[in-house]
């Protein structure tokens, strides 16, 4: 229901008469002069319940200036003539003390201001009720005006009681519109401003605070014994680990005095071993890797296992295809980035990943998304003769083969017969035609075939970087593994760089890559084949991402072309632990480097380029009888033999169906007699052998 015509066009409300002042007084108990009696003025009462809303509330500053504007250009000093105690002082002679609010609120709200205080009282005594109004306004007669059901677009702002009308929300308007913004532009930074100081400041009083991580006295080995037998407590050794991490990182500031940073180090390095389960050496390795908080986000992020990535086989079928219809089957994924236009991240699936018809029919196959990097760093091209020194299970030989579209010729090797077989099942699923499996000990591998355009060695390592998948790594790996597996890959890598023809019109490259983050295994590899080949040079990877490798580490200085190294951590990238390098190969390498082959006779100088013809030369009969008797095993045995030969004619005629025994039946005498003859024959050959020897 809106506001009357009346409401909007009365005044400044009535003086309130003495006989109210009486009655509030006999109600607050205090004395009461006789005032003359009034008579109830029905109209007079009618006016002031009509105009209790205007003084009623919060309202009453708001009703003020509205008021004031009604009545002949009255300004604001007025306004106190609301309140009945003006009135009062002016039409009695002997002006009593003004009631404190206290005493006045008997019966009243207690949330409301005085001069509110005040209208609300005198406005609701007005109306002659000897109870007045109660708070919620239960007890009133239809004449009471609810400030509630007033139309909004009438009612303006409230403010506080500490507020003067100044502060009153303008109406907005085209003129003023750019000075109210800048003044809430102004509002909102000096609030940011004050957030700011008092974030400040809570973190110099937390930095203020020195974390106390190390122990003060020497345990005894009763102590040290039992505290061993007992199981740790989790929550305090994360805190401690970083807390150590933050005295660490600002360690002039927050360390103890007469403590080192050797015994931080070396309690974060005590906390992490027994927090995430490594071997001492194992953390103590990794720990030098990087500062103490990456290094604590590298241990971290080894708890927790990567995203399940497929590779598209461009073979068979596209990325968008295979991809919609992995979502028909209930698979939850997108693109693994902007780095690669054949990989696939999984989230969630419904059906096992290894078994579904586009796996079976070869669209896919899993692989890790760090298995991608060496062969696009890599980079084969079509027609080309590459060889994978280390292919199994056969992952990154297919996606080469992909690469080169089924061109030229792939040269899977793998030592392990066991892993050649997943190898040559990945090839047949995947449709790869143009590969070659084979299984050598890859350090042979210059003898048996070289001459290939690109090679791709992915070296066995210690799976430093892959802990997520296989957690034994955390405590299986020892001093002796980390002097084994650099040397066993330093032969495999001086072994590829011989394999590459240097000649190659489109190729000459080589990639090195490890699924660890080890130095030991990375950077003084590449830097000792640098040494031992100067035919090679590191080249870029054109890998859009990865960090730079180590020039420098722990006083060990690499060449500074490890620069265009690349590294991958999981806790920076969301992938496995990787090192990838690029070789290119610009000449011959020198044969007097040459040192793990047959020995020969030293060659002349100057003749590296020397084409050596390394055909064997036919013997006639006499030096082959002579290298014969010569051998230190003898010559062959003719009687022994026939045996192993009689036995499988047989064997062989069983198989067809065919019986042995017909092979005895045909001996009559003319063929009894040629046997007697071949038996002084083979009697003489005998003899003459004797005589040679």
């Amino acid at each position: 229901m809106g506001v009357g015509r009346r409401m909007k066009k009365q005044g400044p409300p009535e003086p309130l008469s003495e006989e109210h002042f009486a009655r509030l007084k006999r109600k607050a108990g205090l004395p009461v002069d006789d005032p003359p009696t009034e008579a109830p003025n029905k109209k007079k009462r009618k006016t002031a319940t009509e105009s209790a809303p205007k003084s009623n509330g919060a309202a009453s500053k708001k009703g003020a200036p509205k008021a004031n504007g009604k009545s002949n250009g009255v300004k604001a000093a007025p306004i106190p003539k609301q309140n009945g105690r003006s009135t009062k002082s002016k039409s009695k002679k002997p002006a009593p003390e003004p009631e404190s609010d206290e005493d006045l609120s008997d019966g009243l709200g207690d949330g409301f201001s005085g001069s509110e205080l005040d209208d609300d009282e005198f406005s609701d005594l007005e109306d002659g009720e000897a109870g007045g109004l109660g708070d919620d306004f239960l007890g009133s007669d239809d004449s009471v005006f609810d400030s509630d059901a007033e139309d909004q677009r009438e009612r303006k702002a409230m403010f506080s009681e500490d507020e003067d009308d100044s502060d009153a929300e303008e109406k907005l308007t085209a003129a003023n519109i750019v000075g109210l913004s800048r003044k809430l532009d102004e509002q909102k930074a000096q609030e940011e401003a004050d957030a700011l100081a008092e974030l400040e400041e809570a973190a110099i009083q937390t930095n203020i605070e020195r974390p106390h991580v190390l122990d003060d006295e020497e345990e005894d080995d009763l102590a040290l014994k039992t505290k061993a037998l007992l199981a740790p407590d989790l929550q305090l050794l994360r805190t401690r680990i970083t807390d150590t991490i933050r005295v660490l990182d600002d360690f002039a500031n927050l360390a103890e005095e007469s403590r080192s940073r050797a015994e931080y180090t070396a309690q974060l390095l005590k906390d992490i071993c027994a927090y995430y389960g490594y071997s001492e050496y194992l953390a103590d390795k990794l720990l030098n890797l990087f500062p103490p908080r990456e290094a604590f986000a590298f241990f971290e992020a080894n708890e927790t296992a990567r995203p399940v990535v497929i590779r598209t086989n461009t073979l068979r079928t596209h990325r968008r295809d295979l991809a919609q219809a992995l979502i028909n089957r209930g698979v939850t994924l997108e693109p693994v980035g902007k780095w690669s236009k054949v990989g696939l991240q999984i989230f969630e699936s419904n059906v096992p990943l290894g078994a579904t018809p586009e796996y079976l029919a070869g669209h896919y196959i899993l692989q890790a998304a760090s298995s991608f990097l060496p062969v696009m760093a890599l980079g084969p091209q079509e027609g080309e003769r590459v060889l994978d020194m280390a292919a199994a299970p056969g992952g990154k030989t297919t996606h080469m083969a992909a690469m080169m579209k089924n061109t030229g010729c792939i040269f899977a090797n793998d030592p392990s017969k066991a892993r050649a077989k997943g190898l040559i099942g990945n090839v047949h699923r995947l449709g790869a035609r143009n590969v070659v499996v084979c299984n050598y000990d890859a350090r042979e591998f210059p003898r048996v075939i070289g001459g290939f355009d690109r090679v791709l060695l992915d070296a066995p390592c210690s799976g430093t970087g892959v802990i997520a998948k296989d957690p034994s790594v955390k405590t299986n790996k020892d001093e002796k593994d980390f002097m084994v597996l650099p040397h066993t890959q330093k032969q495999l890598l001086l072994a590829a760089i011989d394999s590459v023809n240097h000649a190659s019109k489109t190729g000459g490259y080589l990639v090195y890559s490890t699924c660890s983050v080890t130095v030991e295994e990375n950077e003084q590899v590449v830097q000792y084949a640098l040494n031992k080949r100067p035919n090679v040079k590191l080249v870029s990877t054109d890998l859009p991402f990865g960090k730079e490798g180590f020039t420098s580490y722990m006083g060990k200085k690499f060449d500074p072309s490890l620069r265009l190294t690349r590294r991958y951590y999981p806790h920076s990238y969301n992938v496995d632990g990787f090192f990838v390098a690029k070789f290119h190969k610009t000449g011959p390498t020198p044969p007097n480097l040459v040192k793990d082959k047959a020995p020969q006779a030293t060659p002349a100088p100057g003749a590296e380029d020397e084409v050596i013809d390394k055909t064997p030369i036919a013997a006639d009969e006499d030096t082959l009888a002579q290298a014969r008797g010569q051998d230190e095993f003898g010559g062959f045995d003719d009687d022994e033999d026939e045996k192993y030969m009689e036995r499988a004619k047989r064997s062989a005629m069983r198989r067809r169906g065919l019986d042995p025994k017909a092979l005895d039946k045909p001996k009559a005498n003319g063929q009894e007699n040629g046997s007697e003859k071949g038996e002084k024959e083979k009697g003489e050959s005998k003899a003459k052998n004797k005589k040679k020897a």
